[in-house]
């Protein structure tokens, strides 16, 4: 590949530059009105203006991209993640118009995007699968039915959802009635689909990732796990990997699982599997990321791979760098999603970054969208940047993680930074085996 164009913004934007950079790649970046001024525009080779600030003006329009991509020559697009990144309609359109689609492609997408599709796929391949309705629920008499049937408490989820969005908990026949229309109509909003359908809800469970990669000649391997049980309205906040409550026997078990299910589906490029784990740590698949993740610098950290580079030579048709074998992992890696919002009640917090200033301390890596001075606007994800520390041992990790926020100055607009610093000296969060309901807790 000689240029791509990055079908993204700010932080991953910035991150698929730099890997574009090192390989002597031309890129492409977009821009929306609201984001004219941020650093990544100026680090690309090219840019081009796609729109006004909502997404669905800019960075969800398709054929803006399209244009961009014809228009500047470029050979492939990256979809980062979010957006467009897991949206088969233009995996479709970026092949139809002889592009190069950086990712896996739309019949994947599409299967993994349906949640009950992907959980009979994921049965059918031997995957342990969390127990719950058969198929849709197309109404609240269904839903509860099939909530009945498996037992309260239960999940109630959008079938095509992510990031928290379509799904609750709920205790009780009232609590699901209650749930389902405003979940189904959010559903519907966010992702054009209003199918729902309930889960058996496992309570105290970590939810852990296992990052895979795969070549059109039918290598599939894992590149190790990611525990991501630290999160906020069902969406991350913490990452890290090795997790620090898993034992040997039930990673190797894990690991193997997410290997099969992507052979299962006829996977290509980079994905993730995600599990649910009790705390007997028996583990359930619960969805695949069909797409890079925002903590894939988690399993760099460990790997010391670059994944984007990956990417980029597993779409360009070449095999996998390496065989399972050769893929080694070494200390620990933590990552902190830095966010514009309130640390108290987690609403977003836009504003201008009038102070964004960090030390520089070994074994920190800092990925941003934004510089001093940048606007952090209502328009998109309110994450301002992602910490990760890395260190020999969990506990140094902690350590240099803890340095870092202890100097870190963000003005302007309130952040999560205070929600770090109180978990990094909490032993519910320093001892490793807390749950998904750690911030419920703390």
């Amino acid at each position: 590949m000689q240029k791509i164009l990055i079908a993204n913004r700010g932080e991953i934007a910035r991150r698929i530059i730099r890997t574009c950079k090192r390989l002597a790649i031309q890129t492409v970046a977009v821009y929306s009105d609201a984001d004219s001024d941020l650093p990544y525009i100026k680090e690309a080779d090219e840019a081009i203006r796609i729109g006004e600030a909502p997404a669905q003006k800019s960075y969800m329009n398709q054929d803006a991209l399209i244009d961009a991509a014809i228009q500047t020559k470029a050979e492939a697009i990256h979809p980062g993640y979010g957006f467009l990144s897991e949206n088969p309609a233009f995996v479709r359109k970026v092949e139809e118009n002889g592009l190069i689609f950086i990712g896996p492609d739309a019949r994947v997408v599409e299967l993994m995007g349906d949640k009950v599709k992907a959980r009979e796929t994921m049965k059918a391949a031997g995957v342990p699968v969390v127990p719950g309705s058969d198929g849709p629920c197309n109404s609240v008499d269904a839903a509860c039915s099939a909530a009945e049937a498996l037992g309260y408490p239960v999940m109630l989820k959008a079938s095509a959802g992510g990031g928290g969005i379509g799904m609750q908990l709920c205790r009780n026949r009232e609590e699901l009635s209650n749930a389902f229309n405003s979940n189904q109509n959010r559903a519907k909003a966010y992702f054009g689909n209003a199918a729902m359908f309930v889960e058996k809800a496992i309570e105290n469970g970590r939810h852990i990732e296992v990052q895979i990669f795969a070549d059109q000649f039918g290598h599939v391997v894992h590149l190790f796990e990611r525990d991501c049980s630290v999160q906020r309205r069902h969406q991350k906040v913490i990452e890290e990997s090795p997790s620090p409550a898993l034992s040997e026997a039930t990673r190797k078990k894990m690991t193997e699982a997410a290997v099969r299910a992507a052979k299962a589906v006829g996977y290509r490029n980079a994905g993730t599997i995600e599990f649910i784990v009790d705390e007997e740590e028996n583990f359930y698949f619960l969805e695949m990321n069909t797409r890079l993740q925002v903590e894939h610098p988690v399993t760099e950290a460990i790997t010391g791979l670059d994944l984007v580079e990956w990417q980029i030579r597993v779409a360009s048709g070449e095999k996998l760098p390496l065989e399972q074998v050769e893929i080694t992992r070494q200390g620990h890696a933590i990552e902190f999603r830095l966010y514009a919002e309130d640390p108290e009640t987690f609403l977003p917090s836009p504003g201008t970054l009038a102070v964004w200033r960090y030390p520089e301390v070994p074994g920190i890596r800092v990925d941003t969208g934004y510089g001093e001075g940048s606007k952090v606007t209502p328009f998109y994800d309110p994450m301002i940047a992602k910490i990760i520390a890395q260190g020999n041992n969990r506990e140094e990790a902690l350590e240099r993680a803890l340095a870092f926020f202890g100097e870190m100055k963000v003005e302007g607009l309130k952040t999560n930074q205070p929600l770090f610093t109180r978990l990094l000296t909490a032993s519910s969060f320093k001892d490793g085996q807390y749950t998904t309901a750690l911030l419920k807790k703390s």
